[in-house]
C-alpha cells in the first residue's frame, strides 16, 4: 500500500506545482500568496509518503485530496484532476491493502514450506 500512495502523492505534487503555475496568472491572486499555498500543500504531500504507515496518515491524504479539489475554485481544472487523484488515492489504498494481503499470505506460504522441508520424512 505504502509504494501505491506514495506514487500518487508524488503525482499530486507535479499537479499542485502546475497548479500554481495555473493560478499565478491570476490578477486576483498574489504571487506570495500562491507560492505560499502550493508550496506548503507541496511539502505536505511529500512528507505525506513518509507518514502513509503512521497512525493519521491515510486521513491526512484523505484531506489533502478533499483540499485538491477545494482548489477547483481557484484553477477550476482542479475540480477534475482533484476528483482524479482522489479515486487514484482510493485505489491505492483499496489495492494496496489486498496487495499486502497477499504477500503475507505468499509469505507465510513459503515460510511453510520451508518449515516442512526441514523437517526429516517418515518412512
Amino acid at each position: 500500500m505504502r509504494t501505491l500512495c506514495a506514487s500518487t502523492l508524488i503525482g499530486e505534487f507535479f499537479v499542485i506545482g502546475f497548479a500554481g503555475l495555473v493560478a499565478m496568472k491570476s490578477d486576483d491572486l498574489p504571487v506570495n500568496t500562491v507560492w505560499t499555498v502550493c508550496g506548503v500543500a507541496m511539502l505536505v504531500s511529500l512528507l505525506l509518503c513518509g507518514m502513509i504507515t503512521r497512525p493519521g496518515g491515510l486521513q491526512l491524504g484523505w484531506a489533502l485530496q478533499i483540499a485538491l479539489i477545494a482548489s477547483g475554485f481557484v484553477v477550476p481544472t482542479m475540480f477534475f484532476l482533484g476528483a482524479v487523484f482522489a479515486g487514484l488515492w482510493w485505489a491505492s489504498i483499496h489495492y494496496g491493502r489486498a496487495i499486502d494481503e497477499a504477500k503475507a499470505r505468499w509469505a507465510a506460504l513459503a515460510e511453510s514450506e520451508e518449515a516442512d522441508a526441514g523437517q526429516p520424512q517418515a518412512g
